[in-house]
């Protein structure tokens, strides 16, 4: 794959060091480190292997990445991985795409409270979409999800909401049977909209009166009680952005919106299409205007831009991809196994093998960790360099 001409890494590593400087004291440990990991991202800071094309004899050297999950660069292969997992966890019934997003006043209380509200995010999405799914007005099943946390707007500013993926239906109560949605149509975005409003206010105030919730800046009022209240009060009346998609056209659809999303970075170089005296300019989506015209440029000071994506740091060890209902981690594998029993399928086999039964394979029967570009044969391992290390240039002749 070609290198695109501007990599977020490059605004970081012509303006990151100044930056820094300047808001010293104002950015948190992760935030830095993110910084540091995007720079440093297959460069010889990271150490890497010199290759060697067992068929073409062509060399080259490859710098280790990263992974750090905020990083462009890394994203892709992570995203591939985790697919290859949760490929065998497909069932041959319509899947759903359901979006719950957070009011702006209280996207901006998350902001200062990211592990509490984007938990609760999660949890109160979760529980909505189980429980209206359970109402036999609606649907009479249990059913199960995969949730993902997106934190921002197309434009880079703070707009977090979750992605959930839905079998379209789930098991009945007594589980002796599939029951399925109708075709074409999930649950009632409407209903799902306000249950959603009045749980997550409930357990945004019990937040609040057990004292969990940190208020800074213009919202430093809000730790009384009943300023707190006052301030929730629009939010009680205001409608809530909850909506459904039509479904996906088969598994394969879900893999590659899954592959799209589940990886997703504040924004990838692909966006990016210059960075001059001007600043950096970037590709964005208006969905507020239709048609071409919804694709437009913008152009942020590089600071600005800096800014925007650090807005996206998640605390160390927060899940953003998380499995609810049928699709729990606890009881996935029963519960699917029981799933295709009822629909009468056979289980599909993952992707990949495992690394047990890559070590039962004969050696030209496991994929090469490095393929040559140039003809698509495997690559040899020549030398291992370490984090820092120079590498040396070919003897004078």
């Amino acid at each position: 794959m070609q290198r695109p001409t501007l990599e977020v890494a490059d605004i970081f590593l012509k303006h990151g060091a100044a930056w820094r400087d300047s808001q010293r004291g104002h950015l948190s440990l992760s935030q830095l480190k993110v910084m540091s990991a995007i720079e440093q991202c297959r460069t010889a800071a990271l150490g890497g292997h010199v290759l060697r094309c067992d068929s073409c004899a062509t060399e080259l050297v490859s710098y280790n990445s990263c992974r750090n999950r905020h990083c462009p660069k890394c994203q892709s292969a992570a995203a591939k991985r985790w697919l290859d997992a949760r490929q065998a966890d497909l069932l041959p019934v319509e899947y759903y795409h359901v979006v719950f997003t957070l009011p702006a006043p209280i996207a901006d209380l998350a902001y200062q409270n990211k592990v509490e509200l984007y938990g609760l995010l999660f949890d109160v999405a979760a529980e909505v979409l189980r429980t209206i799914a359970a109402d036999r007005k609606h649907l009479g099943a249990r059913i199960g999800a995969t949730l993902v946390l997106h934190t921002w707007g197309s434009a880079l500013t703070h707009h977090p909401h979750v992605h959930g993926i839905v079998p379209g239906g789930g098991l009945a109560p007594d589980g002796k049977s599939w029951v399925a949605c109708r075709s074409g149509f999930f649950l009632p975005v409407r209903v799902l909209s306000r249950l959603m409003r009045r749980r997550f206010i409930e357990e945004l105030l019990r937040l609040h009166q057990a004292g969990r919730l940190r208020f800074f800046g213009e919202l430093a009022a809000l730790a009384d009680g009943a300023c707190f209240s006052q301030w929730l009060a629009p939010m009680r009346q205001c409608e809530w952005v909850v909506y459904a998609k039509r479904p996906f056209a088969g598994p394969q659809a879900v893999l590659a919106y899954l592959s799209r999303y589940t990886h997703r970075v504040a924004i990838t170089s692909s966006r990016l299409v210059a960075m001059d005296e001007r600043g950096v300019i970037f590709k964005w989506k208006d969905y507020r205007a239709k048609g071409s015209t919804r694709h437009k440029t913008m152009t942020l000071a590089p600071q600005e831009f800096m800014r925007r994506f650090l807005l996206h740091v998640l605390p160390s060890g927060f899940h953003r991809i998380r499995h609810y209902g049928l699709l729990a981690n606890g009881n996935c594998k029963a519960s699917l196994a029981l799933a295709r029993q009822l629909l009468e399928v056979v289980p599909a086999q993952a992707a990949s093998p495992s690394s047990e039964e890559q070590a039962d394979l004969p050696p030209n029967a496991v994929p090469p960790i490095f393929v040559c570009r140039h003809c698509g044969q495997a690559m040899t391992i020549l030398q291992c360099l370490m984090r820092g290390q120079a590498i040396r240039a070919p003897p004078a002749l």
